[in-house]
């Protein structure tokens, strides 16, 4: 089965995180966290500063690695590195993406997810348990 390794950012302000809900596709009109696949050569943070700069316009500050997820699809298996961020510069554009919205933790929980990012809110949850969530 065919890997995809793709980088995602949790981007937050002001306790709100940032999510995005998908144009296209098989997901089309699910949640998820911006990012995009990482380019042979690329680092996974130059990947995610590359695809949040394509796909919302902005600029972002990688603040900290949160975890790794390892999804498997029918058709092939996604590996998803996550990370804390930050709007450092840039105008929100949708570009990929037909709505984003921030949203606090506990509404994260409500929204309809692309599968594999159900277990990055699943590790949000736990995390945000650890107080860390808020702390950068």
């Amino acid at each position: 089965m065919k890997t995809i390794q793709v980088s995602a950012a949790i981007i937050k302000h002001n306790n709100e995180i940032c999510v995005a809900c998908r144009s296209y596709g098989d997901f089309k009109n699910m949640w998820e966290f911006p990012g995009g696949k990482i380019e042979p050569g690329e680092t996974r943070e130059e990947a995610l500063i590359r695809e949040i700069k394509e796909e919302l316009e902005l600029d972002i500050k990688i603040s900290k690695y949160i975890t790794t997820i390892d999804y498997d699809y029918p058709n092939f298996h996604l590996t998803m590195h996550c990370f804390l961020c930050e709007v450092c510069g840039g105008n929100l554009h949708l570009n990929v993406h037909n709505e984003v919205r921030w949203v606090s933790l506990d509404e994260l929980y409500k929204l309809n997810w692309v599968p594999a990012d159900v277990l990055v809110v699943e590790k949000l949850k736990n995390y945000n348990a650890e107080g860390d969530i808020y702390g950068f």
